[in-house]
């Protein structure tokens, strides 16, 4: 079962690490590997919520999503989304971009360096919006029980995350600025890019969180009408009308699945960044990150364990909030690859083992649940 779902996953991953090791030799490897690791973890998460959605679906619909998509999600996000970032940020063609990357290593490299404020404050508003708006959401599963508890209870206020997202952003701006300053830097320029970009990067988040926002009250209102039908069609006899819902139902269902998807490959994209301006290896690593996206869709649609590990969703968004922070502060101080890789790592590991803490206890109690207000991290 394993290898027939993952096979796929194993292969790429043995391919990619070994045109790491052609490309770049060990260093590559170790760059790659991390990337991956951190995609993975991340993306757990993300393949929670489209098996969730997923098993919904009819096996067309579900074959669609994990082939289309799955193109959309590799070559398009991983592959070409980074070349648009550097080609944009640095103000030059995606094509010379690709070129200098492969050609002329040091001027790309000096290129995503100028361009590495912009970026980063692009991907870090992007990722700090991701994590505020998880944390000051009110769950009925909590991790860090001591720490989500007030946090939900702020959560409740209005647009709190945008604002908090927004005076980090001016702190960041004016901060790079007053550096700037003491080491006679041109402060003016940078200091604007950096709050222009973080502002696109809240804008750019608000967009997909629209979008998803419509395409999940389209959902809904399609489902509602689909039940409708079928009501009708019992009493009347007639459940062609009820097959055509269905059918519009899982259309709406697979376009809220590609925005979910390109939402949450953002946030691995952008967190690159941190890791590695090397395009190619950028795009290894993430390569096989989605690929496993794919592999744990499909494995926890067929096996049906979504909530065996429920804090592994709190994991991924500390991560995810860790690397905000770390983007943002990257752009005056130089942090080490290894430690921005692992840190992602770290906070999945042990949201993993609290979660089998937590399924441990709840089987030597004999239960099959848990108080809402207890977390396994307390």
């Amino acid at each position: 079962m394993v290898l027939k779902t993952f096979g796929w996953s194993f292969a790429v991953t043995a391919l990619g690490l070994a045109a790491a090791v052609f490309y770049g030799g060990w260093p590559a490897f170790g760059i790659v590997a991390i990337l991956s690791i951190l995609e993975i973890s991340l993306s757990f998460d993300n393949a929670v919520v489209n098996a969730g959605i997923l098993k919904k679906m009819n096996a067309f619909w579900q074959k669609i999503f994990l082939t289309v998509g799955v193109l959309i999600a590799v070559f398009g996000m991983r592959l070409v989304f980074p070349v648009v970032i550097v080609a944009i940020s640095a103000k030059i063609g995606p094509i010379e971009a690709v070129d200098l990357a492969m050609n002329d290593k040091d001027m790309y490299q000096q290129l995503v360096t100028d361009a590495h404020p912009s970026i980063a404050a692009f991907g870090g508003m992007f990722l700090l919006m991701i994590f505020l708006d998880f944390i000051f959401e009110d769950r009925d599963i909590k991790w860090l029980a001591w720490l989500e508890r007030p946090l939900a209870k702020l959560g409740k206020i209005d647009m709190l995350s945008a604002c908090i997202a927004l005076i980090v952003l001016v702190i960041t701006s004016m901060t790079f600025a007053a550096n700037a300053h003491q080491h006679g830097g041109v402060h003016v320029d940078k200091a604007q890019t950096v709050l222009v970009s973080g502002v696109l990067g809240l804008i750019t988040y608000m967009i997909v969180g629209g979008l998803s926002g419509y395409f999940e009250n389209k959902l809904e209102e399609e489902e509602e009408a689909e039940h409708e039908a079928e009501e009708e069609a019992k009493k009347s006899g007639k459940p062609v009308s009820a097959v055509v819902m269905a059918g519009k139902a899982a259309f709406f269902m697979f376009l809220y699945l590609e925005v979910l998807d390109a939402s949450f490959s953002f946030d691995g994209v952008i967190g690159a960044f941190a890791i590695t301006n090397d395009i190619v290896l950028m795009a290894l690593g993430l390569g096989i990150g989605a690929m496993y996206v794919r592999s744990l869709t499909v494995y926890l649609v067929r096996q049906g364990t979504l909530d065996d590990y429920v804090y592994l969703e709190h994991g991924a968004h500390y991560a995810i909030g860790a690397l905000a922070v770390i983007l943002l502060v990257t752009i005056q101080y130089e942090i080490n690859e290894i430690i921005t890789g692992l840190v992602g790592v770290v906070l999945i590991a042990w949201s993993f083992w609290s979660s089998v803490r937590r399924n441990n206890r709840l089987a030597a109690e004999g239960g099959d649940g848990e108080p809402a207000e207890v977390g396994a991290g307390v």
